[in-house]
């Protein structure tokens, strides 16, 4: 077992002043002389440094001429009194209560945690049902953070999470690798309206895989401004049955209700073309690696997940059992939609372009 840290003591911190200031040793040779490793040393030294500007000359009593020539008027230097100060004080601010360590938050949040809350969904009502009450304060991030923190480990709260990941993901995307997809658009080529979700007709795309050694999974497509979920069982994810479902899921939609969709860099996606040809589309690529540009169907996607967790396998599972679940996910209402069902926004959607296309002046396809 190693040798357990200790704080350097007042003590050795004139010793390191003198050493220092008046022998001028190397940081190797104090560390020597006082048993301790050269980075701490080092450490200490940065941090002690005292500079004549640190206090105010008006407070300074007066000086003769031969005492303005020394160390306190020649620059900064170490001083172990200054030092020992600014430990002290960085010691007592240490001791400062962690947000966590209040047993009435604590376990207002895990029995929130436990009920499938999300962190900023616990952020938000903790504000509104303690608004008069500073203590029961946390926010997303820093509940996030405690989540995973080492201490918390063996409660293993990440299994509330909607997605229980063993760590948290980078926002940060990688380069991709393998081939190439085929007439790839970037999404910095897709309209600025769409990011927006001001438009209509816009759609994520992705494919969820079954558990192995099954091949059989689903494409889901989700309408960017509605968040309604369409679902299709195919065989396996070639590209070949991607394309079919995809031509399945958008022929009866109208097509002033299917301008454009965003996949990501899968090859199940390498036959958009034919796609976007039979039925008049446009498609976007996802950066590589960046998730959460297509948010709207990794949503979907997770909450298909609550009713097939992963390690489910669709070999037994019907195409009339899959339109159950995305029925049931399309008639919850969302908060982001102000508490209105994807599958009402979608039909106030749709009449808005039936409107459209009855008024004089305006043509806008509905029919295929």
């Amino acid at each position: 077992m190693g040798q357990q840290y200790s704080h350097l003591s007042s003590e050795e911190r004139i010793l390191i002043e003198k050493l220092h200031c008046e022998q001028h040793l190397s940081v190797r040779k104090i560390a020597e002389e006082i048993g301790r490793d050269k980075s701490t040393v080092s450490r200490e030294l940065r941090r002690g440094l005292w500079f004549a500007s640190n206090e105010n000359g008006s407070y300074r009593p007066y000086r003769p001429k031969r005492l303005k020539t020394g160390p306190w008027t020649s620059g900064p230097f170490y001083s172990a009194l200054a030092a020992q100060r600014k430990a002290d004080l960085r010691r007592r601010g240490s001791r400062k209560p962690r947000r966590m360590d209040s047993d009435r938050l604590r376990a207002w949040v895990l029995d929130s945690l436990r009920r499938g809350w999300s962190p900023e969904l616990i952020e938000g009502r903790l504000k509104a049902q303690y608004a008069g009450d500073p203590s029961m304060r946390i926010s997303h991030e820093c509940l996030c953070q405690w989540i995973y923190a080492k201490p918390q480990r063996a409660l293993d709260l990440r299994q509330y999470l909607a997605r229980g990941r063993k760590r948290r993901t980078r926002k940060k995307g990688r380069k991709a690798k393998g081939p190439r997809i085929p007439m790839r658009v970037p999404i910095a080529d897709r309209p600025e309206a769409v990011g927006s979700r001001k438009g209509f007709g816009h759609f994520e795309s992705d494919t969820v895989v079954g558990a192995a050694p099954s091949r059989r999974c689903m494409n889901t497509q989700v309408e960017r401004r509605s968040r309604r979920l369409f679902a299709r069982l195919v065989d396996d994810k070639s590209a070949s049955a991607t394309a079919r479902a995809e031509y399945e899921i958008f022929k009866d939609i109208p097509p002033a209700a299917r301008v454009d969709r965003t996949w990501d860099n899968g090859t199940e996606a390498s036959l958009h073309m034919l796609v976007d040809e039979a039925l008049g589309m446009l498609t976007y690529f996802a950066d590589p690696y960046s998730s959460w540009q297509r948010g709207s169907n990794e949503n979907r996607n997770g909450r298909i997940r609550r009713y097939l967790p992963k390690g489910t396998g669709f070999e037994d599972l019907a195409q009339e059992d899959l339109d159950a679940i995305v029925g049931e996910i399309n008639d919850t209402p969302m908060k982001l939609l102000g508490y209105k069902t994807p599958n009402e926004v979608w039909d106030e959607e749709i009449a808005k372009l039936q409107s459209k296309a009855a008024s004089p002046n305006t043509s806008v396809a509905l029919t295929n």
